[in-house]
């Protein structure tokens, strides 16, 4: 910490209640801290806070009768487009990464709210009686939605490029737990220093997660960031490390023999090793994403990479050893 530290004892953290009353708004009061450490550790919490921290969130419906969002569907007030805009309102708990599918199977008259769901065990409505639309007397609509995991926003046009499919429409996706953050630096005293600084943080959540989990997520985050940045080799350590055994990357068997993934294990960007760039294409091109699954290639299944030549190999071999690792024996293979 700060040499000022000495002088001034260690900060406070406090935490009270927001307006709402619940343990998603919380007012965290952060004091003494060195001049201008208010706006440097706020600025940075906040943006962690916005940016970074895993939700959920409805990513695409498929509506029976409708092929496209600008239609409308036989029997229902609203439109297709705001349909999907009521379903951008939708606050949602998920457990696990994968995508999962939920219905809705409904017939009128009757006004259609988030509890009409029919949810997996997987997946919480923290909002049930969010209005979707209404349905006339005759009417029926028949929905599958799919619900993400995942961090920060994603636009929908993003994912029609990648994924056009018939009758499926997508939907912006927010995946933020947090709904609102704002932070005011006051000044505070500690005996004859004036000039000190209180740190004064509000966060607001959806429910997924309360103020304290999202501050104590985000604080996690930059704090591995610094712990990698003032390291003397600048290399990632186990503790460091995020869990990236969620991320859903080809293990090198399954390149090499077109076989199912096995059980999921450890996850080191391969990247951390600083290759040429095109060394480092070929390996990402040929699905080889973590330091495990180059450990685990032979000699002759990255000869068969597209463009890894022998110069790109002794690259390897060489960056392996110098961390004391190497490639898988043929014998092994």
């Amino acid at each position: 910490m700060h040499i000022i530290q000495e002088e001034i004892g260690l900060p406070v953290f406090s935490t009270s209640k927001g307006t709402k009353g619940d343990d998603s708004h919380k007012v965290f009061t952060i004091s003494p801290l060195p001049p201008g450490f208010g706006m440097t550790l706020g600025n940075a919490l906040r943006r962690a806070l916005l940016s970074s921290l895993p939700g959920a969130a409805v990513t695409s419906i498929r509506v029976q009768g409708a092929q496209h969002e600008y239609t409308t569907v036989k029997g229902v007030t609203e439109s297709v487009v705001d349909i999907m805009l009521n379903l951008k309102e939708l606050k949602l708990r998920k457990h696990s990464k994968g995508p999962e599918v939920i219905t809705l199977d409904v017939k009128g008259p009757k006004e259609i709210t988030a509890k009409d769901l029919k949810l997996t065990s997987d997946i919480e409505v923290l909002n049930p009686d969010l209005h979707l639309f209404t349905i006339e007397k005759g009417g029926s609509v028949n929905m599958q939605l799919t619900v993400e995991k995942g961090v920060g926003y994603e636009p929908a046009a993003e994912r029609n490029r990648k994924h056009h499919e018939p009758g499926l429409m997508y939907i912006d996706a927010a995946f933020s737990p947090v709904e609102r953050v704002r932070f005011d630096v006051e000044s505070a005293r500690v005996g004859q220093r004036t000039n000190l600084d209180k740190l004064v943080m509000e966060v607001v959540t959806n429910g997924s997660l309360t103020a304290e989990e999202a501050m104590q997520f985000a604080s996690q985050l930059l704090t591995s960031y610094f712990t990698y940045f003032g390291s003397d080799q600048k290399t990632v350590e186990p503790e460091f490390m995020a869990d990236f055994t969620r991320t859903a990357a080809r293990p090198a068997e399954e390149v090499s023999t077109g076989g199912a993934a096995p059980v999921k294990e450890s996850y080191t960007p391969i990247e951390i090793l600083n290759l040429s760039p095109r060394t480092l294409n070929a390996l990402i091109n040929a699905g080889v994403g973590s330091i495990e699954q180059l450990t685990k290639c032979t000699e002759s299944i990255l000869s068969n990479f597209r463009g890894f030549g022998a110069k790109a190999l002794d690259e390897v071999k060489d960056t392996l050893a110098t961390r004391g690792l190497k490639l898988s024996d043929e014998s092994e293979d």
